[in-house]
């Protein structure tokens, strides 16, 4: 949860190995942090529900887009931890599968538990497509930008921020 000395509000992406969509989101979400001057107020990490590529770096196409995008991001992949339940307020996942394996993991807890694609309702769309094995890191890259954008605008809104 958010520290309440520091006021921090954590947000930590969710996504199955931590090496595709939830680093790409954190990397999108923090330079939308940064633009909004509010790096002080929100932390953010991202995590895997499989241990498979713990400590490996994203993706080379996560690493492109964000680097054509003038993002500077760096990253190994963890795996989520029961931890992260008492250190982050907002929990988001890339899709159902990961919010259902979010939700078996803590039971019932104060912590926002989301899928990313709430904040962006417009796409029409639950879950973000795993780039690892279709290469549409661009697609995905826009989906995610949109729902970072309304996902910030919320915790603007809700934690009054600004």
């Amino acid at each position: 949860m958010s520290d309440a000395n520091t006021g921090v509000i954590g947000v930590l992406f969710v996504c199955t190995g931590n090496i595709c969509r939830s680093p790409m989101a954190e990397g999108i979400f923090r330079h939308y942090v940064e633009q909004a001057g509010l790096s002080g107020r929100i932390k953010t990490d991202s995590a895997g529900t499989g241990a498979w590529n713990v400590g490996e770096p994203p993706h080379p196409g996560v690493m492109a887009i964000l680097a054509e995008r003038g993002i500077r991001y760096t990253h190994r992949a963890r795996i989520v931890r029961l931890d992260d339940f008492a250190h982050f307020n907002y929990i988001v996942a890339a899709e159902r599968t990961h919010l259902e394996t979010l939700r078996r993991m803590v039971g019932s807890s104060l912590v926002h538990l989301s899928l990313l694609l709430d904040y962006a309702p417009d796409l029409g769309l639950r879950d973000v497509p795993d780039p690892y094995y279709n290469g549409r890191f661009r697609e995905v890259h826009d989906m995610i930008d949109r729902a970072c954008r309304g996902l910030l605008d919320h915790i603007i809104r809700v934690e009054r921020l600004l």
